[in-house]
């Protein structure tokens, strides 16, 4: 019997416009949030979610970049694959482009600008890991005040999803769609049934309406406690740092640390987390990662 593999996308392409002059000579997912790159958010949460197997899409500029901080993956004991997207075409191209690497497996797609964060967080990726073995599909909703921004999800009076609709001028509700995405096996295919859309892209939205008309579309509500952070602008980024050094700096531990969730979830040795720590020791982050591994501080990226 083959064996069946949760693959993860890190949707890392784009110009980033929004950020002149910031990405003009770089991507904007190798920026920083507050101690870290913008890139390291994502990945943490694929790596949470279990999955080792994470394919990295962006432009062909960026990749030698990305490859640069992030090798194969191997230090981090996962395994990393990269794909260039010469033009950005829709989100929803990111499985026509991953084809080959997801192959026959469910895969979970997230955008490389988004950051998460919760209680509880890793509860919600497993579960979402197990529908898609199962065949459904998983998106993650949060209660914003501006939906005509966004991707929102419609209700019927039973409250089940029925629509997704993209930037509508009267939103029915006020749940935004997120960049994070868990699909069932034979993502690739549906999405190369997609038609573009009238600003000729790939829409994720046409997408996850297939998933949902078909009804094989669950929907996570991310309440109150949780944030959902999309780094896009000037100051959406400096609110993200802001974010993540209040919480980082009042409980003494770190979000979205990879090496310290590879760690727990076994895929590293203490002794490499170590390490790697002892190669950043002059700071915050090296020292966390080597006061993980003596058991200094007690590890806490399982939420």
């Amino acid at each position: 019997m083959k064996n069946i593999t949760m693959k993860g996308i890190i949707l890392a392409g784009g110009s980033g416009t929004r950020l002149y002059p910031l990405t003009l000579v770089t991507s904007k997912q190798l920026l920083p949030i507050y101690d870290k790159p913008m890139i390291y958010y994502p990945l943490s949460v694929l790596m949470l979610a279990g999955i080792k197997d994470i394919l990295i899409i962006s432009t062909p500029m960026d990749l030698p970049r990305f490859k640069a901080l992030l090798g194969d993956g191997s230090t981090l004991g996962i395994n990393l694959s990269y794909v260039s997207q010469s033009s950005p075409d829709g989100l929803a191209q990111a499985f026509i482009l991953g084809e080959e690497f997801i192959g026959d497996n469910p895969c979970a797609l997230i955008l490389g600008d988004n950051i998460f964060f919760g209680d509880g967080l890793s509860r919600h990726l497993s579960n979402s890991v197990e529908r898609a073995m199962r065949g459904e599909a998983t998106i993650y909703t949060y209660y914003v005040n501006d939906p005509e921004r966004f991707g929102v999800c419609e209700f019927d009076e039973r409250g089940y999803p029925t629509n997704i609709v993209e930037k509508a001028p009267n939103p029915k509700s006020n749940y935004a769609v997120t960049g994070l995405y868990f699909y069932p096996k034979g993502v690739s295919e549906k999405a190369k049934t997609l038609v573009p859309s009238p600003r000729g892209e790939l829409e994720i939205t046409d997408l996850n309406n297939l998933y949902l008309r078909a009804r094989q579309m669950h929907v996570t509500f991310l309440s109150r406690g949780y944030a959902w952070l999309d780094t896009g602008t000037h100051e959406s980024m400096m609110d993200a740092a802001q974010f993540v050094q209040s919480i980082e700096t009042h409980q003494g531990l770190k979000i979205c640390c990879p090496e310290e969730i590879s760690y727990l979830n076994g895929w590293i040795r203490k002794e490499d987390l170590e390490r790697i720590g002892k190669t950043m020791a002059n700071n915050e982050y090296g020292r966390h990662l080597i006061n993980v591994a003596s058991g200094k501080v007690k590890a806490w990226s399982k939420l």
